[in-house]
């Protein structure tokens, strides 16, 4: 079972730790939410699974329960310590963590580059502060996970999983969408937090998909560049950004399958942007 919010607060002054709130520190203390969050993970035997900020390792411990490898990054000096202390004398041999920003190790120590790599899962309990980086590193990444279970604010949520033609819709929508299908999305209560946040979360399933599809260094810049300037037409902006001939061929097929050539970025379709890796090969 999680701790409860009065035993969190008894372990956080047992090791003389003040939640950060630059750093995010809200520490899950509802038990529905651990065991909704192994549920929508669906772990089969000896699943291999990143875990982003384990914190005090309430959802790490249940995991482990399950019998899952996990490969975790914990940022704090002092929970990191924590964690080494309760956890891997213990589980030695499937619990692996790195102290580091899980923004530069998207994927705690797990190499994705070994082709004998079965499939993985990402658990992460994420601060909004690095929900877009750390989701563009993880989309970045030579390998990408079957399954990500995730708890983020609201807004984060809102913008990943926004539809063209809406003000929420920018580059990190359309990477995430490019590779991966919402499955199931539920409200979580400040209430199952400690501290309670000051704004919404949600727990989110996202699937890869069968025909998942990522885009590369150069697009993906592109496309960052192509959502700065929101108010200006595309048409402009391709002619501007230094990848102005793959984006002006790209604009120029779009216009004639009938995109309006006075839309703005976010109005473009997804389909749309998928087809604009072939003019950067």
């Amino acid at each position: 079972m999680p701790l409860s919010p009065k035993q969190t607060r008894s372990q956080l002054d047992h090791l003389g730790h003040f939640p950060k709130k630059q750093l995010g520190q809200n520490f899950l203390v509802d038990g529905n939410i651990v065991r909704k969050s192994i549920e929508l993970a669906d772990f089969g035997p000896n699943e291999i699974v990143v875990e982003v900020g384990p914190g005090l390792g309430t959802l790490t411990r249940a995991m482990l329960a399950e019998g899952v490898e996990i490969y975790a990054v914990e940022r704090d000096a002092t929970l990191a310590a924590h964690l080494r202390a309760e956890l891997l004398l213990e589980y030695a041999d499937r619990f692996h963590l790195t102290e580091g920003d899980a923004v530069e190790f998207p994927l705690a120590a797990l190499k994705t580059d070994q082709g004998a790599l079965q499939g993985f899962k990402i658990v992460a309990n994420l601060p909004y502060a690095i929900s877009t980086p750390w989701m563009e590193r993880v989309l970045a990444s030579a390998r990408l996970p079957d399954r990500m279970v995730l708890m983020l604010q609201k807004e984060a949520a809102d913008r990943m999983v926004a539809a063209s033609g809406t003000k929420a819709f920018g580059a990190v929508s359309i990477f995430l969408q490019a590779a991966f299908s919402l499955v199931e999305r539920h409200p979580v209560s400040p209430s199952c937090f400690y501290p309670e946040p000051q704004v919404a979360s949600v727990l989110v399933k996202f699937d890869r998909k069968a025909d998942c599809k990522q885009f590369g260094q150069r697009e993906r810049e592109a496309i960052r560049g192509l959502f700065t300037q929101r108010r200006k037409q595309l048409n402009a902006l391709c002619k501007r950004s230094a990848y102005a001939p793959e984006l002006c061929a790209w604009f120029r097929q779009a216009v004639e399958q009938g995109l309006n050539e006075s839309v703005r970025a976010e109005a473009v379709p997804l389909a749309t942007w998928l087809r604009l890796p072939g003019f950067f090969a």
